[in-house]
């Protein structure tokens, strides 16, 4: 017998990792007092760039003596500024365990061509974080966006570290407690935690970072979009205000919103708190289910945001075209939008369960993925 179709959806069904889902509160007028049509170096433009830096720093926690700039192309910039400006002076550890830590090890290995370390682990499981050598540099994700897969915490940086850490926190940020004092470089993007818009990336360094980039001239050309310094000095603008290249005023508007709508819900922790909800209501329902299962293996390493889930019924025939079939019956209806696992990763689901989320809508989804789920296996049955 066909299980009926739940009675409530979602109220929002963007459950996307990225653009993620904008604030509840979010409306276009919001943007109203955006400074469009004037200069990013006229004094209204300077200002809010400098209100989005300072605004950054107040709700993440970030210390005084960090530098924090807004930088070009998303995350991928930012953490391609940090990796071709800082690494060569000393050897190199790579981590990675999802799609875009396997990247970085890519730019690392394959374009600078340094002799790196790589420690790689599958999806779902951590490198050992142990064997780590912290008298190289260190380069990581945070949390695995693709994998749903994150550290635990920053017990196992050492304080006294000899090379610098380089830490992709894209999906973290605004989510998770960041130890600052581990982290000597730091980027994320407007549009993952807070559902800002795309295409701008943030970039934080510790005055360790700063002291790197002051004393080491790297072998390798740099473009003048990666240039943090001149004269071997720090270009201090870039972390003011004065970014490298023209930025929207319109995102940037709209980043300001989403950090007002951070510190209305109580800041940092208010937000940790509300992706918390959303993810335990996930974690929660695959307890009670024996046909579906978190990807990431150990609890304590389990996102909060980017929630990856597969499917564990053995008799799902084809798993990638079984996940492929339910993300679309729940998109058709418009009840989820954007849940398939990346393109590089097991088959499966993702769900974003970020801060801008409502709990209330991820309860109202996990019905209709039991629905799904008991809809396309007895679809399977009647096509053998």
């Amino acid at each position: 017998m066909a299980m009926q179709e739940p009675a409530t959806r979602p109220a929002n069904p963007r459950f996307s990792s990225g653009p993620c889902a904008k604030p509840p509160t979010f409306e276009l007028n919001k943007l109203a007092d955006a400074a469009l049509g004037r200069s990013h170096r006229a004094a209204i433009g300077k200002a809010k760039l400098k209100a989005a830096i300072e605004g950054t720093r107040e709700v993440l926690g970030i210390p005084a003596d960090y530098r924090i700039g807004i930088v070009p192309a998303s995350d991928t910039g930012a953490v391609e500024m940090a990796l071709w400006s800082l690494l060569g002076a000393r050897g190199v550890e790579m981590l990675a365990w999802e799609s875009f830590g396997k990247g970085w090890v890519t730019d690392v290995v394959k374009q600078l061509k340094l002799d790196a370390v790589v420690r790689e682990a599958e999806y779902g499981q951590l490198p050992d974080l142990s064997a780590v050598d912290f008298a190289n540099d260190v380069v990581f994700t945070w949390n695995g966006t693709t994998s749903g897969v994150r550290v635990p915490n920053g017990d196992w940086i050492p304080a006294d570290r000899e090379g610098l850490t380089i830490c992709d926190a894209t999906s973290a940020a605004f989510a998770m407690d960041l130890p600052w004092d581990k982290l000597d470089v730091t980027t994320f993007s407007w549009q993952k935690v807070l559902g800002g818009e795309a295409a701008h990336g943030m970039l934080i360094l510790s005055p360790r970072a700063v002291e790197r980039l002051e004393s080491y001239t790297p072998a390798w050309p740099l473009p003048k979009i990666f240039r943090l310094t001149k004269g071997g000095k720090l270009i201090e603008g870039i972390f003011s205000g004065a970014t490298i290249n023209t930025p929207s005023m319109l995102c940037v508007e709209d980043y300001l919103f989403a950090l007002d709508w951070a510190r209305s819900v109580g800041g940092l922790q208010g937000l940790i708190a509300r992706a918390d909800a959303n993810a335990r209501a996930v974690w929660d329902f695959c307890d009670t289910r024996d046909w579906i299962d978190n990807l990431a293996e150990d609890p304590a390493t389990r996102s909060n945001t980017s929630v990856c889930l597969k499917f564990t019924d053995p008799a799902i025939a084809d798993p990638a075209a079984f996940s492929k079939a339910v993300v679309k019956r729940l998109d058709d209806l418009g009840v989820a939008y954007d849940i398939g696992a990346y393109r590089d990763a097991p088959a499966g689901l993702r769900i974003w369960c970020g801060g801008t989320v409502e709990t209330s809508d991820v309860e109202a989804l996990m019905p209709w993925i039991e629905w799904a789920y008991q809809a396309e296996l007895e679809a399977q049955k009647q096509a053998a």
